[in-house]
């Protein structure tokens, strides 16, 4: 998927264990900054790979090492008008975060340079953030006319709401060592090591945790986001009787249990 300004490449990493995709978006030469055109790409490719009963994993990042995403298209913004033409760009950003959060597998996302605004939303809807210690993280809408919106609000679950009252209102950028320190990304590491640490990340996902049980879990969390305390308790009661049902631990505990007795 490709235009003038951008391209959406997906590569499929095949495993013993499935499939690895890799989602990297290019508009380099922009900081990687989206656009109509580029957010319905991205969301097709989310689409698409959910449909792969392979997947085991996607990592997500930005092409050239600059920003994973600087923020949504201010050309296009500039020229909004209508309140109908501001809901449909942001709608669009939405649906990427959605599209995101509805992959059933785990998504990784490779922070690198600025990740700013729009892209600071889809990177908060990803599962697990890795980022370079040169990184920097904001949400700059407030100095450009315009508030923080759609996924901005999966940020005060990640870093409580001060931090996040601190990065929407001052629209100031932080650094990659406070973004660990708040709980905004997992892991910070030294540009040279950051694909040993998705490595890393991904080898746990797509070798040593089961597909089935992997993709329960991530349904389950969504639906810990949306229920009461005890209406989530009884939701995981029900997705481990499903889980037993299904069958998939039997070998995994057989082994571990005849690993012990040796």
């Amino acid at each position: 998927m490709a235009s003038a300004a951008h391209k959406v490449e997906i590569r499929r990493e095949k495993r013993e264990a499935g499939v690895v995709a890799h989602v990297v978006f290019d508009n380099s030469r922009r900081l990687n900054v989206v656009g109509p055109a580029a957010l319905t790409d991205l969301i097709a490719a989310f689409q698409t790979l959910s449909q792969e009963p392979d997947l085991r994993a996607v990592v997500f990042s930005g092409a050239g090492g600059k920003a994973f995403i600087g923020g949504a298209d201010i050309n296009h913004m500039a020229g909004m008008k209508s309140s109908e033409d501001g809901r449909a760009f942001i709608t669009l950003i939405h649906r990427l975060c959605q599209a995101i959060r509805d992959c059933p597998v785990p998504v990784i996302c490779k922070l690198e340079g600025y990740t700013l605004g729009g892209g600071l939303e889809v990177a908060a809807a990803c599962d697990i953030r890795i980022s370079t210690d040169t990184a920097h993280f904001g949400m700059p809408e407030v100095k450009v006319g315009i508030p923080s919106v759609v996924e901005a609000a999966l940020l005060p679950r990640l870093i409580g709401w001060g931090r996040t009252s601190w990065l929407l209102l001052t629209g100031d950028n932080i650094s990659a060592a406070k973004a660990e320190a708040w709980g905004l990304v997992e892991i910070v590491v030294p540009a040279a090591n950051i694909d040993a640490a998705i490595e890393h990340c991904v080898n746990s996902i797509a070798t040593e945790a089961t597909p089935l049980a992997m993709r329960a879990q991530k349904r389950l969390m969504r639906r810990w986001e949306r229920l009461p305390l005890d209406e989530a308790v009884q939701a995981g009661i029900d997705a481990f009787a499903q889980s037993v049902a299904e069958g998939e631990h039997l070998e995994r505990m057989s082994a571990f249990i005849n690993r012990k007795k040796k």
